[in-house]
């Protein structure tokens, strides 16, 4: 999907540099669909000139954030380095870890965390098991909608209620993955209701089918919800009874610990 930068923006022009929001939108023009490109391909995608998609990508590969065969333009594994500098600052994976690993050699099931950004949810920290559960390779940075997992149904319930508005408003029509997929948007706030009373989120096959996963807020030293810690498994292993009786304590009891950890007031 093409990206133009937009320049209009809650700063003043006089607190906006536009020459760095270029050179981002040229790294995050960059994904799956499109690992590699051309100048023009850049240029279309953030529509930005030609020449200047040809001067933030020779600047990114004088930089080593990026590579070229001369043609086709490409990151290197440095630009990693801008997402694990968030990482380190946060602590979020050094302080869970221990706990994380703890849970599943506990329960014998993935365990991961991850924090909202935009419409998203970013993984943070992950321990992960033998066992594959989605098609997809899950791993640190990894993004999937916030609204059909878990992780992000919890942290859509700790948003105050114009946040939530405005999500759920950027998000219509809501896509459907699955059959069970919940497409409505009342329905979906009436969920997200729920998972804010009971302070847990339980979603069953919604973002792809087989997979089914339980997640819990975690909060930091100013009582507010940073971050959800969640753990998934096949519908083959584990039913939502299961998950209820044999999953939940134990993770509540992880994010209690890591919360705790990272000065939360329990």
């Amino acid at each position: 999907m093409d990206r133009p930068l937009n320049r209009e923006r809650a700063v003043d022009e006089g607190n906006f540099v536009l020459s760095l929001a270029k050179g981002l939108a040229i790294i995050e023009a960059f994904d799956a669909d499109d690992p590699a490109m051309t100048l023009s391909d850049v240029a279309r995608k953030t529509g930005v000139t030609r020449a200047a998609a040809r001067r933030f990508l020779l600047t990114l590969v004088e930089l080593g954030y990026a590579r070229t065969d001369g043609k086709r333009f490409s990151l290197r594994p440095k630009v990693l380095d801008l997402g694990f500098s968030y990482l380190h600052a946060q602590g979020v994976w050094g302080v869970a870890q221990p706990y994380m690993v703890e849970l599943v050699e506990k329960i014998h099931e993935s365990c991961s965390a991850a924090v909202l950004d935009g419409a998203d949810i970013v993984y943070v920290a992950r321990v992960p098991t033998k066992e594959r559960i989605m098609s997809i390779n899950l791993g640190l940075g990894s993004r999937l909608p916030a609204h059909v997992t878990s992780m992000g149904r919890v942290l859509l319930a700790a948003l105050a209620a114009p946040a939530l508005d405005a999500f759920i408003a950027s998000i219509e029509p809501l896509q459907r993955y699955t059959p069970q997929t919940i497409v409505d948007t009342q329905a979906l706030r009436d969920v997200i209701t729920q998972v804010r009373e009971q302070g847990f989120s339980i979603v069953d096959q919604e973002l792809e089918s087989g997979l089914r996963s339980i997640a819990v807020p975690i909060a930091d030293a100013t009582q507010v919800v940073v971050a959800a810690l969640n753990v998934g498994t096949h519908v083959s292993r584990m039913s939502e009874a299961q998950l209820l009786e044999e999953v939940l304590p134990s993770l509540r009891a992880a994010a209690h610990d890591i919360s705790r950890a990272l000065g939360a007031r329990l």
